[in-house]
């Protein structure tokens, strides 16, 4: 709940006016009067105005214990007081330490690690490794997918919302497989939704003209709206891919480290096909600090043959600040409480949407759910219901994303922290929010 009704035009209006005076127009920002989040404490944070929310959105997933979390703040003190900079030109022990954890987590044979200072940027280093492998620049991608937004990752990404170039340094060939209730295949079931974007898969195969190098894939779609094939459809795509040398990527930008609940990775609901041969993360690594990095098997990571370097990715303040998140999370089972408390709350969420006429499926595993939104009786996505409800609960004190390729899907992803009753307080102020959005909708009165 806010400490005050609604954030006033004031100084919140007049930092707006600054930000559209100076910042690209296809910056975009949430709410009709934008907040400014000035100071944040466990699950929670603070607007310019003095108003307090719940945060089930974590600056975009980025946000994965907690907010001022004491051990993440002490090392990254502890090692700005001694140097902030060196550059992966010189020996950096938090970077080595962190690297070997990751290499071990990752399940990866006699893995090797390069941190980014992005998922972006993790991405993008992982599709110049898989195409410099395999001398091929025709790379799998899954439709409704999202990357990133270099050049060449703006290259994979199939969520044509997030994409604003069709040039790209690839060939992209989308294949079926990320939306399991929409779309030609939405009918069968998960046996046959497997077979049929199997034989897509061989097919798209068929006609690339030459070797392909890499199939990218995010486990859950973040971006998309939480979207997600059937457990075991990337295990049966590897067992096309594979004999024909074709790489698999996982994008754990959003789904690793214990997100979903289930597993520590989102490739592990697929793990019959053993793990991937390139791992992307990002985001919550750093609690908010700028980290991203690929994890590969070192045959594929030593294959470049130029010189590379990294100035920023791995520093020595942003690594500190990870190892100690890492550790944080290990020790306290994090991804246990993401499987409990996600589990509470999917429940809460499901029996909210039962009686909502907006809401078509609640779906998502651990603490990342998503919320798909419709025009009342119809099957029609609805952007402005999500926009709607969006601002209902900001208004009750409730920070959470908005996804999907139309804009119509609520993504509620708060820190793996997260406790029971902040679950509980958090589903009754969006029940509270979905049912102001519709009479909103209904009198025409919605937040265009």
């Amino acid at each position: 709940m806010t400490e005050t009704s609604a954030p006033s035009n004031g100084d919140h209006a007049s930092l707006h006016a600054r930000h559209r005076a100076v910042m690209p127009d296809w910056l975009a920002t949430y709410y009709r009067q934008p907040i400014e989040i000035t100071h944040g404490e466990g699950r929670h944070v603070w607007d310019a105005e003095g108003n307090r929310y719940l945060d089930f959105f974590g600056g975009i997933l980025t946000t994965m214990t907690a907010h001022a979390l004491p051990e993440v703040t002490r090392a990254v003190s502890e090692q700005a007081a001694r140097i902030l900079h060196s550059s992966t030109l010189y020996l950096n022990r938090s970077a080595v330490e962190l690297a070997e954890h990751i290499a071990r987590l990752s399940g990866i044979p006699d893995a090797r690690v390069f941190f980014t200072t992005s998922g972006t940027e993790a991405n993008d280093t992982a599709l110049l490794l898989a195409t410099s492998h395999t001398r091929s620049n025709q790379v799998l991608a899954l439709r409704n997918s999202y990357h990133g937004r270099s050049f060449s990752a703006v290259g994979v990404t199939g969520n044509t919302a997030w994409s604003p170039t069709s040039l790209s340094p690839l060939q992209t060939l989308y294949v079926h497989g990320a939306v399991r209730s929409r779309g030609p295949y939405a009918q069968l079931t998960d046996a046959e939704f497997i077979a049929a974007c199997v034989a897509d898969l061989e097919d798209v195969l068929g006609q690339a003209g030459g070797s392909v190098a890499a199939l990218i894939a995010e486990p859950i779609q973040g971006v998309g709206g939480f979207t997600a094939p059937p457990d075991g459809l990337l295990a049966a795509f590897r067992e096309v891919l594979a004999p024909r040398g074709i790489l698999w990527i996982s994008d754990e930008v959003q789904t690793g480290w214990g997100r979903t609940g289930e597993h520590f990775w989102g490739w592990q609901a697929h793990s019959q096909s053993g793990p991937p041969d390139i791992l992307t993360f990002a985001k919550g690594i750093g609690n908010g600090l700028s980290m991203g990095g690929v994890v590969a098997r070192a045959e594929v990571m030593n294959c470049l043959t130029a010189n590379s370097i990294s100035t920023f990715g791995g520093s020595p303040v942003t690594t500190a600040g990870a190892l100690a998140n890492l550790k944080y999370l290990l020790e306290h089972d994090l991804q246990g409480n993401a499987r409990r408390v996600g589990g509470l709350l999917a429940a809460r969420l499901s029996a909210i949407a039962a009686a909502s006429p907006l809401v078509r499926e609640v779906r998502g595993r651990g603490l990342m759910l998503g919320v798909e939104l419709v025009a009342p009786g119809t099957e029609d996505p609805s952007p402005q219901a999500a926009t709607a409800v969006l601002e209902a609960a900001r208004e009750g004190g409730l920070l959470i994303g908005k996804g999907g390729r139309e804009g119509n899907v609520l993504r509620v992803a708060p820190p793996l922290t997260l406790t029971v009753a902040e679950a509980e307080e958090g589903a009754g102020i969006l029940q509270d929010a979905l049912r102001t959005a519709t009479e909103r909708l209904r009198e025409g009165k919605a937040t265009p």
